[in-house]
C-alpha cells in the first residue's frame, strides 16, 4: 500500500515511527510519503489567505494545494484522494473493511479549511473522525493511516484484528492478566477453566452485555 500525505506540519507524522506503523513501514508493507505544502508556496506568496466575503481566520490557498496534489498524482496515478474534513462522512471501522485501496493521497486542512475548488476538482472522499474540531487535519490523517495499516495482511495477527472492538458491531469483552486476584477482586473462573468453547461463549455474552450498556446503537446496526 502507498500513501502520500499533503500537509502544513509534516513533523506531526513522526508518530508513525513507532509501534505497528513502524513495523509495517520497515517491512515494506506500506510506503508513506509526507509532503509539505510549504514546498509548493511561491516566493513572496502565502500558504493561506483571507476568505472572500469576509469572516474569521484564513484558508489554505488553491495554488499550493493544487500543485502538491498534481505532484502526488504523478507518483500515485491510481490514488483515491481523501480530504480530512468535519463535513465528511464519519469514519467507521467498516470503512476500512469495505475498501481495498492500494494508493491514497490524504489532504490535511489547516486554519479555517481549504479553497472549495480543491474539493470540487480533486477530492474523492471527505472523511471526518468525529463531531469535533481539531487544529488540523494531520491528527485525523494519523488515525486513518493507523487503521489502514492494521488491515494490511500480516501486519497484525488476523485473528486478533477480527476480535477488535467495532469489527462485528460489538465492543470487546473484559480482559485480565496476572495476578489472579487484586484487592480481593478475582479473575472470572471461566477464564481459568481451559475450556475454550465456554470461554468464547462467555466472551461473546460479555461483548453483547457491554455493547448494550455502553453503545446500544451498535446493536441496532446488527438487527
Amino acid at each position: 500500500m502507498k500513501i502520500e500525505v499533503i500537509c502544513a506540519l509534516p513533523e506531526i507524522f513522526n508518530a508513525l515511527n513507532y509501534g505497528i506503523n513502524k513495523k509495517a513501514i520497515d517491512s515494506n508493507k506500506v510506503e508513506i510519503t509526507i509532503t509539505s505544502l510549504w514546498d509548493f508556496v511561491e516566493e513572496n506568496k502565502r500558504l493561506d489567505d483571507a476568505p472572500f466575503g469576509g469572516g474569521p481566520g484564513v484558508i489554505v490557498r488553491y495554488a499550493p494545494l493544487s500543485k502538491s496534489i498534481e505532484s502526488a498524482k504523478k507518483r500515485l496515478p491510481n490514488a483515491k484522494v481523501i480530504y480530512m474534513s468535519p463535513q465528511g462522512q464519519t469514519l467507521k471501522q467498516d470503512f476500512y473493511e469495505k475498501t481495498s485501496f492500494t494508493e491514497l493521497i490524504i489532504i490535511c486542512g489547516r486554519y479555517e479549511g481549504i479553497d472549495e475548488r480543491i474539493i470540487d476538482e480533486y477530492v474523492d472522499i471527505e472523511l471526518s473522525v468525529g463531531d469535533y474540531i481539531l487544529s488540523g487535519g494531520e491528527f485525523g490523517a494519523l488515525i486513518v493511516i493507523d487503521n489502514f495499516i492494521r488491515q494490511i495482511p500480516n501486519v497484525l495477527n488476523n485473528k486478533l484484528s477480527l476480535e477488535d472492538s467495532f469489527s462485528n458491531n460489538l465492543l470487546k469483552y473484559p480482559q485480565y492478566t496476572k495476578p489472579r486476584s487484586i484487592n480481593g477482586v478475582k479473575v472470572p473462573d471461566i477464564l481459568l477453566s481451559g475450556n475454550h468453547k465456554k470461554i468464547n461463549l462467555w466472551r461473546l455474552e460479555q461483548s453483547v452485555k457491554i455493547t448494550r450498556e455502553k453503545r446500544p446503537d451498535l446493536l441496532d446496526k446488527k438487527s
